[in-house]
């Protein structure tokens, strides 16, 4: 493994000493998907120059055929040599954005697009976001013809060990894995549901830190598959059990200063975080069609499986959207518990920062915390504390986030338009196909 470079000599030194043989130029769709354009290392002078174009029309929600030409601009920071690949050589990566041939960036790239937010957020005098994910995957067996089956690899639960938990050694292999990656793994366990897991690693500058999400869904994905098991970040795979989230850490800094800690402010938080706050959840009911973009998502966002279905905050329950974990000083921050790991990171901290953004440029004043279990409360009680649902659908997240012109700014006018499209079609999917529910209920009984 190599640690981050710095410098095109660096990369050209490296990659003829560790015989890196392949290039994977990584980028990632609207969508979420990761893509990359695999070239040999032979053209490492050209990747290194930002000349090597890719047919964009291929690509969902980015161009049409007629305007098809983009270029990849590498960043190399992101240069890494993945160690499972090496039977005809090594395999590195480099994760691009997306420029026109006119050398402008790509309005559609989703990286490129967090670049635009973290633009605005230092022209109001905050240097860093930095963002701590903590994702979660289910891991199932897979057949004897390498088939994905609904089988649960363990019947294990919260913080359970070997034997109860047989993904153990996947997920040992995993962190292994991330940290010759360079990845610093905070902790590594098995979450409530059979089948489930959770690795954290520690927080970073919200580009790092989205980039890294990616790098460890495809590291997660492919030790599972040496262990004969498929991961998923599908949001809720199996009905009955927990379902899995992505809870996003964000903290702004001013330099070395963290801005969110006050040590005389209530509770030890600034001004600026409760207008940061007050933001989060003005918008929250629009920037769920972001965080929350597949049909499933609304499978995981209902009462009694810890997934946050009202709009609020607190400082201790788990109940509410936002919490304030008990840490301070540079450590502190504010957790968003809605995001589940089918979101796309560039685009999700996007609506985030400038949610949190907007709460700050019009001083935003959140409601009242809630410090008592929300599931519990009767519909007056909620309304009489301020406290509105969640979108219970993708079709009316999407609703919400039209009606919203600080989240659709926050898309920019090609990834919103394209994003909204691509989902109102699969809601129309969803919408027209019966289920296996719907015969059970009905087929028999009318």
């Amino acid at each position: 493994m190599t640690k981050k470079q710095d410098t095109v000599e660096d990369i050209k030194r490296i990659a003829e000493e560790e015989n890196v043989r392949f290039l994977r130029l990584m980028f990632t769709d609207i969508m979420g998907t990761i893509k990359n354009v695999e070239v040999p290392v032979s053209q490492l002078d050209k990747v290194l120059s930002n000349k090597m174009m890719f047919d964009g029309s291929s690509i969902e929600g980015f161009v049409r055929i007629e305007e098809s030409d983009m270029y990849l601009y590498p960043d190399v920071s992101t240069w890494m040599i993945f160690p499972w690949e090496s039977t005809h050589g090594k395999v590195a990566r480099l994760i691009c954005d997306i420029y026109n041939p006119d050398g402008t960036p790509f309005a559609g790239d989703p990286r490129g697009n967090l670049k635009r937010a973290l633009a605005d957020m230092e022209a109001l005098g905050f240097t860093s976001f930095n963002l701590g994910p903590e994702p979660e995957f289910f891991l199932f067996k897979l057949d004897e013809d390498g088939k994905i089956t609904t089988d649960l690899n363990d019947r294990g639960g919260y913080f359970d060990f070997a034997p109860t938990d047989l993904g153990e050694n996947c997920r040992r292999d995993i962190v292994l894995e991330l940290e010759s990656l360079g990845f610093e793994v905070e902790a590594s366990h098995h979450e409530v549901a059979p089948g489930q897991h959770e690795i954290d690693f520690k927080y970073a500058d919200v580009i790092e830190a989205c980039d890294n999400i990616q790098t460890f869904k495809l590291v997660v994905k492919t030790i599972a598959r040496k262990h004969g098991l498929h991961a998923t970040f599908m949001p809720k795979p199996l009905y009955g059990i927990n379902g899995s989230g992505m809870h996003c850490n964000m903290s702004l800094f001013k330099g070395d200063e963290n801005v969110f800690y006050d040590e005389n402010g209530s509770m030890q938080l600034s001004q600026t975080a409760y207008h940061f706050l007050g933001g989060l959840l003005k918008h929250a009911r629009a920037y769920t069609a972001v965080c929350n973009p597949t049909v499933n998502s609304y499978k995981r966002l209902v009462p009694g499986y810890e997934a946050p279905v009202y709009v609020a905050w607190s400082g201790r329950n788990r109940s509410p959207l936002v919490r304030v974990p008990e840490s301070r000083g540079l450590s502190t921050r504010l957790e968003l518990r809605s995001v589940d790991p089918s979101a796309n990171p560039y685009l999700t901290m996007a609506a985030l920062l400038q949610a949190g953004l907007d709460g700050i440029k019009n001083e935003i004043d959140p409601p009242q915390a809630v410090d008592r279990n929300i599931y519990v409360m009767n519909e007056e009680e909620r309304k009489e504390a301020q406290i509105h649902d969640l979108p219970s659908t993708l079709h009316n997240a999407i609703k919400e986030l039209r009606k919203d012109d600080v989240m659709v700014n926050a898309l920019g006018e090609h990834i919103y338009v394209n994003f909204v499209e691509a989902k109102r079609m699969e809601w129309a999917a969803f919408r027209q196909t019966v289920s296996e529910w719907e015969r059970e209920q009905y087929l028999e009984l009318y």
